[in-house]
């Protein structure tokens, strides 16, 4: 189960974090769109989660391990037993998965995000891959030219007016889906944090708020939760335009991937936003499957245009660039 060229780094990872060199048992994990090899592992009848990076893989876990510990030394990733960068490979504690009630959901999360976002400033990266995506997708036409046009318009006009302020580059995880938070019956801790770094607070709100926030009084609390206090005009306003430039990356990304198996039509949606994410939260739609992919591509991009049309997208376009 192990590979054969990490099987002494994997004894040389139990015999420093635990003083065996070998486990009780072990399970892979193979949920999930990780490239890591994931295995539930037992040593002296306790459960950890060890990742395999594989060695085909380019990217430098420095980074990230250094901020899943981080996060485990700030009480909201897992506690962190053993990491090495050369061997890519990450012990930590195992939690096990309960369901996560909504109504818990709400409260935690966000107070959860903001603690995440007090940490030590993460890296910063040129944050311009989702632009180049969006201009792909939309410039290969997948889309009707009406749809086109009005979709890179109103996402142009949302990037001019947004402006991403320095106060509100923030350590973020970048890629807070229901499968990269884990609740124990109690609390909520963050894992896979291989897409970290700096960025815009309201990234992390928004891809949340997706699953979470269902009208304007879920929003008000969220975000309550979130600031430590009522938020003004101005922070609905830029986390309501970051909702929408969420929308187009989320529709762009997912019809490049269902785009390598399926053709694209955009006729067949069989869900609305809502639903679909309450599908999600409730582990119904598996996004490993390319026709998922498509799907969840549209109701991002049918609740953008939704959007759009709003008069509460004219007003938040007008607060933030008035001020």
């Amino acid at each position: 189960m192990i590979p054969e060229n990490k099987q002494f780094a994997v004894k040389d990872a139990l015999q420093t974090a635990f003083g065996v060199n070998t486990y009780d048992d072990i399970k892979a994990i193979t949920t999930g769109l990780s490239n890591a090899l994931t295995f539930r592992i037992i040593v002296r009848n306790k459960p950890y989660l060890m990742k395999i990076g594989r060695t085909d893989q380019l990217s430098d876990p420095a980074n990230y391990y250094s901020y899943m510990k981080a996060g485990s030394d700030a009480g909201i990733a897992p506690h962190v037993w053993y990491l090495s960068t050369q061997d890519k490979i990450s012990i930590t504690d195992f939690i096990e998965a309960k369901p996560f009630p909504m109504d818990k959901a709400k409260e935690i999360m966000p107070k959860l995000i903001s603690k995440l976002h007090k940490l030590a400033p993460f890296h910063k990266i040129a944050n311009n891959a989702m632009d180049k995506i969006v201009q792909k997708v939309l410039t290969a036409r997948f889309i009707p030219d009406n749809l086109n046009g009005q979709i890179l318009k109103n996402y142009t006009h949302i990037k001019d007016i947004y402006q991403f302020r320095s106060e509100d580059l923030v350590s973020s995880h970048n890629d807070l889906k229901p499968e990269n938070y884990v609740f124990d019956g109690e609390h909520a801790w963050l894992i896979d944090w291989e897409s970290a770094f700096l960025n815009d607070r309201y990234l992390d709100l928004a891809v949340v708020a997706n699953f979470v926030v269902n009208n304007d009084e879920d929003e008000f609390k969220y975000l309550k939760n979130y600031f430590g206090e009522s938020p003004d005009q101005y922070i609905r306003a830029r986390f309501f335009l970051m909702q929408q430039l969420l929308h187009i990356q989320y529709m762009c990304i997912f019809i490049l991937y269902a785009s390598k198996s399926l053709p694209i039509r955009i006729d067949n949606v069989k869900m609305n936003f809502k639903d679909f994410h309450k599908c999600m939260w409730e582990g119904k739609i598996d996004l490993s499957n390319d026709e998922n992919k498509l799907q969840y591509a549209l109701v991002h991009m049918n609740q953008f245009l939704f959007n759009i049309n709003s008069r509460r997208f004219k007003d938040s376009l007008n607060i933030i660039s008035t001020n």
